[in-house]
This record gives structure tokens, C-alpha cells and sequence, in this order.
């Protein structure tokens, strides 16, 4: 349930400026909702959702260093070296030095690393069907679509 603030925010009428920001309240309080649901079903694997993210990547992507993985992701480069360093110790990725360059290390998933990603995808998987199970699929992919609008550049 809403707060009341919230809900009568989003409810006032003639006033543009009082409703986009409830709306930008109400993606947070969503973002949020989702993020911590997926944080408690990820704790007991030993990682976060942003973790998840980058076993992700070096599934999808291979092999990276972490200049790439800071540009497909857009996590700065002090939370990376955390993340990255952090999945070291756990023992999911490991560095390697690139053989065309020493100073360069590429970041590779363990077999470790992939048995946690799949048991993240798992977990992954019952979060969204309680989050967004009671959408119909039509409406789930009109959901992604809005918010891949909304996520876009705004034309100025």
C-alpha cells in the first residue's frame, strides 16, 4: 500500500509539477520494493543484486575488463573495483592479465562463479513471479516498453 503522502500526490489535481514527482516516488518506492526482495533471495549465494549484474555480464559477454564492464553497465569505476574484488574473494570471478597488455587484467567467471549465476537466475526467477506475477504477459511487455521510454534521453 501506498503512503498517504504518496497517494495524494499522485491524486492532486492541476498541479503537473506535485504529480511527476509522485510518479518518480512511485518508480523508487517500486525500484526499491524490487531490489530488496532480490537482495534477501540472492544473501543466502553470498551476493547482491549488483554482484548478480556482473555474473550476468561475463555470462552473456564473456571475458572483460572492468573499463568494459563499467561501460555496459554504467556502475562507476570505485563501486566496480568493490564488486569486482568482492566476487574474487567469494571465489565467482577471477583477474587475468592480458597477454597484449600487463597493466590490463580481464575478469573471467569460476565454475563456481557460473553454479552461483545459475542459482541466481533461480532465485531471480520466484522474485519476479511474486513481483510480477499477477501481471498477464501483455502487460509485462508493456511495462518494459514504458520504461524503456522513460529510461531513454529526454528530447530537450
Amino acid at each position: 500500500m501506498l503512503d498517504d503522502l504518496l497517494e495524494r500526490i499522485l491524486a492532486e489535481e492541476g498541479d503537473a509539477a506535485a504529480r511527476h514527482v509522485g510518479l518518480g516516488m512511485l518508480l523508487a518506492a517500486a525500484h526499491g520494493r524490487s531490489r530488496a526482495a532480490m537482495n534477501d533471495e540472492l544473501r543466502p549465494l553470498g551476493i547482491d543484486v549488483r554482484e548478480f549484474t556482473m555474473l550476468v555480464a561475463l555470462d552473456m559477454y564473456g571475458p572483460s575488463s572492468q573499463r568494459r564492464l563499467i561501460d555496459l553497465t554504467g556502475i562507476d569505476k570505485s563501486t566496480m573495483v568493490r564488486i569486482v574484488d568482492e566476487l574474487e574473494r567469494g571465489g565467482l570471478v577471477r583477474r587475468e592479465r592480458v597477454p597484449e597488455d600487463r597493466r590490463a587484467h580481464s575478469i573471467t567467471l569460476t565454475a563456481e562463479g557460473r553454479r552461483t549465476l545459475e542459482s541466481g537466475r533461480r532465485a531471480g526467477a520466484e522474485v519476479g513471479e511474486r513481483l510480477f506475477g499477477r501481471l498477464r504477459p501483455d502487460e509485462r511487455d508493456r511495462l518494459v516498453a514504458l520504461l524503456r521510454r522513460l529510461a531513454e534521453p529526454a528530447p530537450r
